[in-house]
């Protein structure tokens, strides 16, 4: 049986410059704008190449390059995050309780999904925290099957490990399409490309509920220094709508 813990709230201290909100009145069926990248789209994580040299001649070989490069930003972003100091990293992460809301908007009543850090990623937790005291209903991301998936989530419930330090809702929490995703990334771009981290999870789960008609609005959280000049994108990427860092709110250009 794996591991089980109740999850800890952490406190809210940090502030930030004001942002201009991203959503500013919240409305649960407006559509959202869309980055969707042109080309052959696959939504289920996997390996897209055989549907690409079917279309066209050589693509394969394009987007093993593509790869490529995406794992080399991926290396020396990762390195960078790495690298800021711990203290500076915790009051970054705290800063992000003022800001995310201010950039986010008025989303009271929302189902947003945020997420549990991992290694040297940003804390996400006092933003999940201050949303929830504002109204905001969350969500977790969960592996399973192969896939990403949402289950409900608030301070308190019991979280299990699955490895890689992930932590995640039981079964029994219910599966749900959060309205807003809170995006974890490696690496971004100022169009609001992004890097994850290999395995397509986030793009799938966005490309399934686009698919269902249910499209999510996407904020993606990152530190300042995993930016990168230009995030190559192949045909199933998703571009954010966009990403908070503890600096500023990045819109595509």
């Amino acid at each position: 049986m794996a591991p089980t813990y109740v999850v800890g709230v952490p406190g809210s201290n940090g502030s930030t410059a004001e942002a201009a909100p991203l959503f500013s009145a919240y409305d649960s069926h407006k559509s959202s704008r869309r980055f969707a990248v042109t080309g052959p789209y696959d939504s289920r994580p996997g390996d897209p190449l055989s549907r690409l040299e079917d279309q066209q001649p050589g693509a394969a070989g394009r987007v093993e390059d593509i790869r490529a490069e995406k794992a080399a930003l991926r290396v020396s972003a990762l390195a960078r995050r790495d690298a800021f100091a711990p203290e500076a990293r915790l009051s970054a992460s705290k800063s992000f309780a003022s800001s995310g809301p201010s950039a986010l908007g008025d989303v009271r009543g929302a189902l947003v999904s945020g997420f549990w850090p991992i290694r040297s990623e940003l804390d996400p937790r006092w933003l999940m925290r201050e949303l929830a005291a504002q109204g905001v209903n969350l969500a977790l991301p969960c592996i399973e099957y192969g896939r990403l998936v949402f289950r409900q989530f608030a301070f308190g419930d019991r979280l299990r490990k699955v490895g890689f330090g992930l932590s995640q809702p039981f079964a029994e929490s219910a599966l749900v399409d959060p309205e807003i995703m809170l995006v974890p990334l490696a690496a971004f771009d100022r169009d609001c490309g992004r890097i994850g981290y290999g395995k397509g999870y986030y793009d799938g789960a966005i490309g399934r509920q686009t698919e269902k008609g249910r499209p999510p609005r996407t904020l993606g959280l990152a530190f300042a220094c995993q930016e990168v000049e230009k995030v190559p994108l192949e045909p199933h990427d998703q571009r954010l709508e966009a990403i908070l860092t503890e600096c500023e709110l990045i819109r595509p250009r």
